[in-house]
């Protein structure tokens, strides 16, 4: 018999997994052209050319002992160190090797510094809405997550509530952005306000507030638009990083952890997610990719394959008449159910063959979850249904 925790978690599994499984099960009985799975952020731009390059050199001209053997748990030092350069390049900032940490995928930096970070009880505050894992990530280590209501407006975040909500218990703060699922960045004025409410509040409680930027989407940007380079504003900051999007790697769990040397307690920090890489399983992150990354990291996706499905899906969805903030990264639309109720309209999409997310998913009922990192075919044979979708709600 499974454990009562696990079975809640069964039960309660991932609604996107969910529909990513229906959509193969759509697939096998209309054939694949005729259902649009819009549930998975799975890239469907290809790795730069660079990666596959590097891959079958690393893998033909590399000593076998330094691509697939053991190294220190927090990754290869020749790979951290030329990471460290290339962040203080884009960003001015002056990290080394000693500061980045080698990890499987952003999840699986999320829950070694979690696993370090957090006592039983310990509160960890996010932003609605959110990436859903947030949740069972902290319930991992017997945290409690703490939600912020959404803005629906600009779905930038609620920093007088988040101002209220900070308590002794707090130990860590997850944001996002570009986030998952809304496409928002976080304006420069959103986190200079942000680190300005977590610096009052810990010298008001004299305890320790991590900020942990998860940002898997970092380079997935539009219009011109920046993403602030949060270690730059508030000294406590760790960023989770992955190249699953930006390099469109997703089956190859390969990211890293950022902690600054200012950061509190950086020594007892970096020796804890050390250990926590090993027990938590890990034990290091994948050999090969982490020297592949190395030598592409200057590559990126062509993104103008996602802002030509942005345009095209914002465009004809707010023509329909549906309510979506623009996104201005990643690969989402966030879109205002019809009706109000995201679980019966999610239903009603599917009698179209349309599979998309419901928003209670993430913290944020009413809405739902366009993923566009689809083939663009895909988008232009779905505008049918989501059309004949208003034209059904606006008749009820």
């Amino acid at each position: 018999m499974i454990s009562d925790k696990m079975a809640g978690l069964v039960k309660n599994s991932s609604v996107i997994r969910a529909m990513f499984e229906e959509g193969k099960r759509l697939a096998s009985i209309y054939g694949p052209e005729n259902v649009f799975d819009f549930s998975l952020g799975n890239p469907s731009a290809e790795p730069p050319q660079a990666v596959k390059d590097a891959v079958i050199e690393t893998i033909s001209r590399e000593n076998a002992g330094l691509v697939h053997g053991y190294m220190n748990n927090s990754g290869y030092e020749d790979v951290r160190a030329a990471i460290a350069d290339s962040i203080n390049k884009k960003f001015g900032t002056a990290f080394g090797e000693e500061n980045i940490i080698m990890t499987v995928g952003a999840a699986g930096g999320l829950n070694v510094i979690l696993k370090t970070l957090l006592n039983p009880g310990d509160e960890v505050i996010t932003f609605a809405p959110f990436f859903g894992e947030y949740r069972n990530y902290v319930s991992n280590y017997d945290g409690k997550l703490v939600v912020i209501s959404p803005d629906t407006d600009t779905f930038q975040p609620k920093l007088a509530e988040f101002e209220q909500k900070i308590t002794a218990g707090t130990k860590a703060v997850i944001i996002n952005s570009p986030n998952n699922p809304t496409g928002v960045v976080y304006s420069e004025d959103t986190i200079t306000a942000l680190a300005a409410i977590l610096n009052k509040k810990q010298a008001e409680l004299k305890t320790s507030v991590y900020l942990i930027s998860d940002e898997p989407y970092r380079e997935l940007v539009y219009d011109g638009i920046e993403v602030p380079y949060l270690t730059k504003y508030y000294k406590n900051t760790i960023v989770g990083y992955s190249y699953s999007k930006s390099l469109s790697l997703p089956g190859e769990r390969i990211g890293y952890l950022v902690i600054p040397k200012e950061s509190d307690d950086f020594e007892d920090v970096i020796a804890g997610v050390n250990v926590a890489n090993r027990i938590l399983g890990f034990v290091n992150a994948p050999s090969l990719i982490q020297r592949v990354v190395a030598k592409c990291l200057d590559s990126e996706v062509d993104i103008s394959i996602y802002n030509r499905n942005r345009e095209l899906l914002y465009n004809s969805l707010i023509q329909y008449g549906y309510t979506c903030v623009k996104p201005e990264g990643a690969f989402y639309l966030f879109v205002k159910a019809p009706g109000e109720d995201d679980k019966a309209f999610c239903a009603a999409a599917k009698k179209h063959n349309i599979l998309i997310v419901p928003g209670s998913s993430f913290g944020c009922p009413g809405y739902c979850r366009i993923a566009y990192c689809v083939d663009y075919k895909t988008i232009e044979g779905s505008l049918r249904g989501f059309k004949k979708l208003t034209e059904e709600y606006l008749t009820k």
